[in-house]
């Protein structure tokens, strides 16, 4: 596997950010600076060295129908669009979803927030096409099957006849709108408001701010900076 594939698998950066730190002498292979192309195999042994110690941090309201990862023509990608330069996108929201997502140049806190082995909150609102039916929440709230795999235990209020809140503390792909499938139901809406302690609050779509202070210092903590 190519290096900067093998540090993006380990959700440390991106291959595009790999190859700066690459570039920058910042990688370390079996003890010798990396270079481009470089190839690692199970025994070697990978070290990123931060240089940096003051990062940025920031709350964005992704649109909707922006893709976060690999758009394909005529799709319009993230980093097309975003006001701040030299940050990516932590995780992922799909096309037809909008909302929060976070922006970085900390490379650091990866796979930290995004390893399935941790267990962050993110909260959504939902609005389906059909009315929830009366055992909505309860169902939801123990875990369904969304082919072949059974969600955990989550956290659902619902808000009005087809209008629901839900916590999660995974993130399969499409997870909530195969979710909703299980009662045969299908999304309208799909607005993530939460990751964590850092919320989306009065931001309009396209808006961002940065994180900072207590906020930014809570949300660093939990993930064990």
């Amino acid at each position: 596997m190519r290096i900067n594939k093998y540090l993006a698998s380990q959700k440390l950066c991106t291959r595009r950010e790999a190859d700066k730190l690459i570039e920058k002498g910042l990688v370390i292979l079996n003890g010798r600076p990396a270079v481009l192309g470089d190839k690692v195999e199970e025994k070697d042994k990978v070290e990123v060295k931060w240089r940096q110690t003051k990062y940025r941090y920031f709350a964005y309201y992704k649109p909707r129908g922006i893709i976060t990862h690999s758009a394909q023509e005529g799709e319009e990608e993230i980093k097309e669009i975003l006001p701040i330069e030299g940050v990516f996108t932590l995780g992922r929201l799909d096309k037809d979803s909008y909302g929060l997502i976070i922006l970085t140049d900390d490379g650091r806190i990866t796979d930290a927030l995004l390893n399935p082995d941790r267990a962050h909150e993110k909260e959504y609102e939902v609005m389906t096409t059909e009315p929830l039916p009366a055992n909505f929440k309860t169902k939801m709230e123990r875990g369904v099957d969304i082919g072949g795999y059974v969600t955990k235990p989550c956290t659902v209020e619902t808000l009005g006849e087809r209008k629901f809140s839900v916590t999660l503390t995974e993130g399969k792909k499409h997870q909530i709108r195969r979710m909703c499938g299980f009662f045969g139901l299908a999304t309208s809406h799909l607005l993530r408001k939460r990751i964590m302690n850092i919320k989306l609050g009065g931001l309009k779509s396209g808006e961002y701010r940065p994180i900072q202070g207590a906020e930014l210092a809570a949300f660093l903590k939990s993930l064990g900076f």
